[in-house]
Order: structure tokens, then C-alpha cells, then sequence
């Protein structure tokens, strides 16, 4: 049988080879060109060290999976790493031929090397005794003796030396050490004095390089060279253990993170191959794990890259905006209780949220207040704020998922602190991660009488940091249904009862069978003879069973875009699939909204909330979606929709070799560009609002 599936990590590749192509684009500002090459660093560093350090560990047998063998997983793993060595040589395309240069017509001076110009020679030298030598700690390398542990994802500079009191050739003459880069006290990259107009930077390494004979007296420097390991970053918790036995999970397994299996071993491409050997033996390395990299390693660094040239404006995003209708003399919940309310991040500023829960702390009415956390902020003020809330009386329960991965530390800690506060925590859900993104607000007259609630269902995280990164959409309600059906959801969270759900749609509940009645309706219309339409958007879809509902749909004749920013395993362009485009948009901000359209013969349907159309999301998370009742909102998300998918600017077609394909020949001059088009939209709309 033909395969009708991408495979999910290839598909992966496909989008993040699409965010360095962004670094390309001579039209963006160039520190913003610079950053999208640090972004690509950065996810294809969390990538080895989550997904390919699985297959790894299927492909040596030291687990197992019952999705592949130790044959497909070695296959994937070859597969993965000729694309992932294809990329980076265009990454050092990119990085050499266009950033580089563009760097010195800005009258920056990037040194890429130990060499620099004469008038630069004593700044060097003085620096690096005075700021770098003091912390530089060289470590002997043997082959026969005590390993030495290499830190992840950690600078090293691996450095092969001659004694010079021994002749060639003689025994123990050839010396090997590594010395980590001194990570938390000296900036990787350093400004050098300005001189006539051109301003200079330089890789703290090459500063060490420069001086390394400085370091090993006695000794004849042979050459030096950058290495680095990334190790397995994900850990396992027992799904079927109780709340204080994940905890006591989470606390002790975080902390081996640092010390996981090695899954890659990336080494400067210049090294030679005797000297390679001799760290691949001496570190136990196996040979899988050897990644060619560049001279310089780490470039996800480069986000920190320095401006000197005051000439060279900062990076102007949109500016979050406050809407008209919430000003300082309407209430979130006054205006909520007349009509619904969304809102988009970050073209509409995160503060609105926080006042709608600062307005319960406030509110005599309000007596209980019910969230999820899945990745909460540093310093948050949505958890302040929630404190102020129990502090003032009010029950507030938070649900926080411990098992969101990179954050089990910080949302553990969070939740100790709110619960010293008095809030009542509820934790992960055995062989369950809740991902669902809700607030409820619940109120009751001095008589106890019932008052209208308020609901708020998001497609991103209540992360005031994140709502400046990610594009997202959140609904504000009062509708009775959908507040009661959301009050069931955290009933279910707390375990008291099996819920049934009227409007919510709730994965593992009512979600799969209301997508299935969704499509098979589109369907239906088509062998009607009328038009059968659905455009999804979301941040991946890898779910086989959903895609085959979709290939049908497309055979049926049923009109379908897909807006997939990562990962898509559904194959375009074949004769099942004839009727289906999918869309990519990779732009300022980081596309994390899930907006679903079904035509519905003209009386369009609309849907918001949390999962993408994973296995994980639609089989093994509570995930939470709501329906869009009220017809402008409705007007505004299809909106939305249709100018991305009428962006020829940011957006392109993935074809059936997973390859980006631009929309138009000049995608540059294109005038729709849907991130910032649908802010100007937005804008025109507050500003019309009385």
C-alpha cells in the first residue's frame, strides 16, 4: 500500500528549513533576518534533543516504540540527519554570503575568525587577559583515563597540543584538552573600539583562539576547534502514578536532564579526521551522533548579537492596542454581558485579560474564579493576580499541568507558591495532559442566587510573555451553555463527575464525533450539488485518522485549505488529496492559533480552542474548543482566514515534496502580508468602535 502520510520529523524539517529561509528575506530589518536564524538554531536544538534522541533510543534498542522498530528508527534517524547536514549548509549560505555582508555595509564589522585587524591587536590581548583568562579552566583529555563530563548544549574548545621539551614523534608529545566557554560570565560576543565609521564584533572563542598560546605555555598549539553535545531531554513520568508521586517525578527527573543520554555531538566540520577520532574514542561517542557543524556553534546566540550602529533602528513590530470598547470606563464583564468578546494576541494587548481577573478580585459578586495553567510566565502577574484574588476572599482553583515539557520546573514552583497563597491546585491527571486553555469566573447574588458567569476559552497560553510572541485568538462569554459546559470540564478536572457537554467541544468526549458529523456534512452537501467548503487552521496535523476523513472529503469533491505552520503529514497534490492546498506562514509572530471553518452551505460554522489534530491532542489530552455564536465574530475570524490565505507575502504552498513553494513569482513586492494586514484591520475596526 502506498504511503499517504509525511513522515511527522521530516514534515517538521520541512517548516523549520521555512523560518531560515526567513533570514533571506532582504526586506525585513536586518536584526530581525538575524534572529530567524537563531530561532532555526534554537528548534533544531530542542528537536535533537526531544524527538531524534527517541528514535536513537529505538534504534539501540534501549526502547521501544509501537510505532516503529530499530530498522525504520535508524532509517528516520539517516533520513533526518542527510536533511538536517543539507539545511545547515544552506544556513552557512545564508549566514556567509548575506548576513555577513549586510552586517558590513551597515558599517558592523563581524570578525568570523581569530584574526583581526592591527589596530585590534592589544584590545584582544588586554581583554582577554583581564576579562576571559581568569575563568578559563583547560581539562585534560585521555583516552585511558576518567572521562570528563561535557554540560549540554555547553560551548567547549577542543584544543590538541605538542609538548615541546619532546621530540616528534615521541610518546605523550600529542595532548589533547577541552575548556569550556565561560557561559555566565563573559557575553559571547564582545564589541571591539569603534574605529572611523565601522563598528566591530567578535565570537568570544575567536578571542580565545587568538590567545591561546597565552594559555599553554611549554606547549606548540596545533589547532583548536568547537564542540558541543546536546543530550535526551525528555523525561519520562509514570502516567499511572498519583498527584504527590508525579510531583516527587518531576522534581528528581528535571534535575538529570543535564546529565541525559548524549544524542548529538556537533563538532566544526574543519576538524581533521584523526583529531575527530580521537575525541569520538576518548568521550565514548558513537559515531551515529557526530553532527558537522560550523566553525561557530550555537548560533541560536546570535538573538543576543549586539547593535552598535545607532543607525540601524530596532526591530518595530505592531504595538499591542487597547480596544475602544474596554476603555477605562467599561468593564470587561459589563461588556461581556451584552456581547461576546474576542481577542487577539498580540495585536490586542494581554492587559485586558489581567484586568478581566483583576475585575473578579474587585467584584462582590464573584465567587469563585477556575483556570488552567500550562506554561505560566516568570513573575506573572495573571498569578498575582489570582493570589490578590484568594487573599480577597474569593475560591480560586488553578489547574496546573505539571508535564508541560521545559516548564515542569517553573510551573511546579508557580503552583507551591499559589497554594501557600491559599488557592486550591489541582495537578496533572494520571496518563492525561490537560492543554486546554480556560478561565471561568462564577457569581452569586448576596441571597446566593445564580449570576451570569464568564467564560473564557483561548487558543494560547495565559502568558503575558508568550501574548507578545504568539499569534492567538481567545473568546469572552456569557452564553449559559457554554459556561456551564465549562464548569463540568473543571467538575471533570477535579474528578466528581462524567460530564456531557452541549456546546464545548472536549477532546476524548465530544470533540472527534462533532468533527466527524462536520466533515460528513460538507460531504453531504457536495453529492447535493452544492459547494462544500472547510478551512482549518492550526500549528500541526499528524493524526492519520483525521486525515483520512479529509481525504475523503477532498474525493468527495469538498473544497479544503489547511493553514499548518509545522508539522503536516497530510501528502497534497495527490489524486486523494486533489482538492485540499495547505498554506505555511512563517512572519513576525509565531502563528498558534486553531480556527476552524466549515461552510455549512453558506451559514458558515466556526470554531476556536487548543489542539491541534495530533494523536496526543485529540487522544490523550483534555483539550477544549468553542463554537462562535455570535455572526461579527464570526465575520472577523473568516476574515482572518481569507487573508492569510490571500498572502502571497509570508505565506507559501507546502507541495508533495514537502518543499515551500512561494505563492508568487515576487513574493517581496506583494502587498498582502496577513500578519500585519489583519492588525490594520483590527485597527480600523477599534477606531470606528464608539
Amino acid at each position: 500500500m502506498e504511503n499517504r502520510y509525511f513522515k511527522r520529523d521530516i514534515s517538521w524539517l520541512s517548516f523549520n528549513y521555512r523560518v531560515l529561509l526567513e533570514a533571506e528575506d532582504n526586506t525585513l530589518p536586518l536584526y530581525e533576518r538575524i534572529n530567524f536564524i537563531s530561532i532555526y538554531s534554537s528548534n533544531l536544538e530542542e528537536f535533537y534533543k526531544i524527538r531524534v534522541a527517541d528514535h536513537k533510543a529505538i534504534a539501540t534498542g534501549a526502547a521501544q516504540s509501537d510505532e516503529e522498530n530499530v530498522q525504520s528508527a535508524t532509517e528516520l534517524v539517516d533520513a533526518i540527519n542527510l536533511e538536517v547536514n543539507r539545511q545547515l549548509e544552506e544556513r552557512i549560505r545564508i549566514y556567509e554570503q548575506k548576513i555577513l555582508p549586510e552586517l558590513k555595509k551597515n558599517h558592523i564589522i563581524f570578525y568570523q575568525s581569530r584574526n583581526v585587524e592591527p589596530f585590534h591587536h592589544e584590545f584582544v590581548r588586554r581583554f582577554f587577559r583581564e576579562e576571559i583568562f581568569p575563568y578559563l579552566q583547560p581539562v585534560p583529555v585521555s583516552k585511558d583515563k576518567v572521562i570528563s563530563f561535557l554540560r549540554d548544549n555547553r560551548l567547549y574548545l577542543a584544543v590538541r597540543l605538542y609538548l615541546k621539551e619532546l621530540p616528534p614523534g615521541a610518546p605523550g608529545r600529542t595532548q589533547y584538552f577541552v575548556m569550556k566557554q565561560p557561559y555566565s560570565k563573559v557575553p559571547r560576543f564582545i564589541e571591539l573600539p569603534k574605529v572611523g565609521n565601522n563598528y566591530y564584533l567578535m565570537f568570544i572563542e575567536d578571542i580565545i583562539k587568538a590567545n591561546i598560546d597565552t594559555i599553554f605555555p611549554g606547549y606548540e598549539v596545533d589547532s583548536s576547534y568547537s564542540i558541543k553535545i546536546s543530550r535526551d531531554a525528555d523525561i519520562l513520568i509514570d502516567d499511572t502514578a498519583n498527584t504527590s508521586e508525579i510531583i516527587e517525578q518531576v522534581k528528581s527527573k528535571v534535575k538529570k536532564r543535564k546529565i541525559g543520554d548524549v544524542c548529538r555531538f556537533v563538532y566544526d566540520r574543519a576538524m581533521p579526521q584523526d583529531f575527530l577520532d580521537f575525541l569520538v574514542d576518548a568521550f565514548h561517542i558513537d559515531r551515529r551522533e557526530l553532527v558537522p557543524g560550523d566553525k561557530h556553534l550555537n548560533l541560536e546566540d546570535l538573538r543576543h548579537l549586539p547593535n552598535p550602529n545607532p543607525d540601524i533602528h530596532p526591530v518595530r513590530k505592531p504595538q499591542p492596542m487597547k480596544l475602544t470598547c474596554l476603555n477605562e470606563r467599561e468593564s470587561v464583564f459589563q461588556y461581556v454581558e451584552k456581547k461576546d468578546l474576542l481577542l487577539h494576541h498580540p495585536y490586542h494587548s494581554f492587559d485586558h485579560f489581567i484586568h478581566f481577573l483583576y475585575e473578579a478580585v474587585h467584584e462582590p459578586t464573584v465567587r469563585e474564579i477556575m483556570i488552567t495553567q500550562y506554561r505560566v510566565a516568570e513573575n506573572s502577574a495573571v498569578i498575582n493576580t489570582l493570589i490578590a484574588a484568594a487573599q480577597n476572599g474569593k475560591k480560586v482553583t488553578v489547574f496546573v499541568e505539571l508535564k508541560a515539557r521545559f516548564d515542569e520546573e517553573n510551573n511546579l514552583a508557580t503552583a507551591e507558591m499559589m497554594k501557600a497563597a491559599g488557592i486550591n491546585i489541582i495537578y496533572s491527571i494520571p496518563k492525561l495532559k490537560v492543554h486546554a486553555k480556560v478561565a471561568l469566573i462564577l457569581r452569586r447574588s448576596k441571597d446566593g442566587a445564580k449570576l451570569p458567569g464568564y467564560a473564557h476559552i483561548s487558543t494560547g497560553n495565559f502568558n503575558e510573555k508568550t501574548a507578545t510572541l504568539y499569534a492567538d485568538s481567545g473568546l469572552f462569554t456569557c452564553n449559559p451553555i457554554i459556561v456551564n459546559d465549562l464548569h463540568n470540564l473543571f467538575r471533570t478536572l477535579q474528578g466528581k463527575e462524567n460530564p456531557v457537554f452541549h456546546r464545548l467541544l472536549v477532546a476524548r468526549f465530544n470533540l472527534i464525533p462533532e468533527l466527524n458529523h462536520l466533515i460528513d456534512h460538507e460531504i453531504e452537501l457536495v453529492r447535493k450539488g452544492k459547494k462544500g467548503r472547510i478551512i482549518l487552521k492550526m500549528n500541526a496535523l499528524q493524526d492519520p485518522t483525521m486525515i483520512d476523513r479529509l481525504y475523503e472529503a477532498s474525493q468527495a469533491g469538498v473544497s479544503i485549505d489547511l493553514i499548518v505552520r509545522g508539522i503536516c503529514c497530510l501528502i497534497p497534490g495527490q489524486p486523494y488529496s486533489r482538492n485540499i492546498r495547505v498554506t505555511r506562514i512563517v512572519d513576525t509572530f509565531l502563528e498558534h492559533a486553531r480556527i476552524w471553518y466549515f461552510g455549512n452551505g453558506g451559514n458558515s460554522k466556526l470554531f476556536l480552542g487548543s489542539p491541534d489534530w495530533m494523536r496526543r491532542n485529540l487522544y490523550r489530552r483534555i483539550e477544549a474548543v468553542t463554537p462562535i455564536l455570535d455572526p461579527d465574530l464570526r465575520k472577523e475570524l473568516t476574515d482572518m482566514l481569507f487573508i492569510q490565505l490571500e498572502d502571497k507575502r509570508k505565506a507559501c504552498f507546502v507541495d508533495e515534496n514537502l518543499q515551500n513553494c512561494w505563492k508568487s513569482d515576487h513574493p517581496q513586492k506583494e502587498k498582502v502580508r496577513s500578519q500585519y494586514t489583519f492588525y490594520e484591520l483590527l485597527k480600523t475596526k477599534n477606531e470606528n468602535q464608539e
